[in-house]
C-alpha cells in the first residue's frame, strides 16, 4: 500500500497547519482529481466525499498555531504529516510526500516535489487537508468575527491585514510570523 501525504495552511498567518495521508485502491480513477489549489471549493467538496468513500485508508491531523509558534512551521508540518500517517491502518509500505522533506516516522517515505500534480494519492491528500482546514477556518470566523477567516482562510489578504490593524491578533494567529511580530512591535506592514 502506498499513501500520499500533503498539507494545507503552511503559509497562513492564522489557524492550524493540516496534513492528510490517503491510501487509494490500485488503479482507482477519480475524474477531476488534481492538486487542491487548482480546484474550486465546490469541486474540492465533491471530490472529498468520493475520496473518503473510496479510499482504503485515510488520516488527518491539525497542528495548532501555538505549537507552530513553539517549534516553527516546518517542524509543525512534518509533525502533522507523521501523525496523519500514524492513523493509517494497516500502515502503508511507502508514503509519497509532497515537497522536498519527509516526516520522521516508521513508514518509509519519499519526497516528491510537485507531487500533488503528479500522484493521485498525494492529490487526494491535498484535497482532504485543504477542505478540512478550510472548514476549521470557517468555524473560526464564527468564534472570532471581524477577521474574515471564512474568506481568506488566515492568509495575508488585504482584508486580513486591515482586520489585524483594527482588532489586533486573536488566539488563532501565529504570533511568531513576521506580520504579527511587526504588529506587536507597533508597525504592521
Amino acid at each position: 500500500m502506498v499513501a500520499g501525504v500533503d498539507e494545507a495552511g503552511r503559509g497562513a498567518w492564522a489557524g492550524p497547519v493540516v496534513a492528510a495521508a490517503v491510501v487509494l485502491p490500485c488503479g482507482w480513477d477519480l475524474p477531476g482529481l488534481d492538486d487542491s489549489k487548482k480546484l474550486t471549493p465546490a469541486r474540492r467538496e465533491k471530490l472529498l466525499t468520493a475520496i473518503l468513500t473510496g479510499a482504503l485508508a485515510w488520516g488527518a491531523c491539525a497542528v495548532s498555531p501555538g505549537r507552530i509558534d513553539d517549534i516553527n512551521i516546518l517542524q509543525a508540518t512534518l509533525e502533522a504529516m507523521a501523525r496523519s500517517l500514524g492513523k493509517l491502518q494497516p500502515p502503508p509500505g511507502l508514503a509519497l510526500v509532497d515537497g522536498n522533506r519527509v516526516p520522521p516516522c516508521p513508514v518509509p517515505c519519499r519526497a516528491l516535489v510537485g507531487g500533488d500534480g503528479r500522484s493521485a494519492c498525494i492529490a487526494a491528500a491535498s484535497i482532504v487537508a485543504k477542505v478540512l482546514r478550510d472548514r476549521i477556518m470557517v468555524a473560526y470566523e464564527r468564534l472570532y468575527p471581524g477577521y474574515g477567516f471564512a474568506g481568506h482562510k488566515g492568509y495575508g489578504a488585504r482584508s486580513h491585514r486591515s482586520a489585524l490593524r483594527e482588532l489586533g491578533p486573536c488566539p488563532v494567529h501565529r504570533l511568531s510570523y513576521k506580520p504579527l511580530v511587526d504588529l506587536h512591535q507597533g508597525r504592521l506592514f
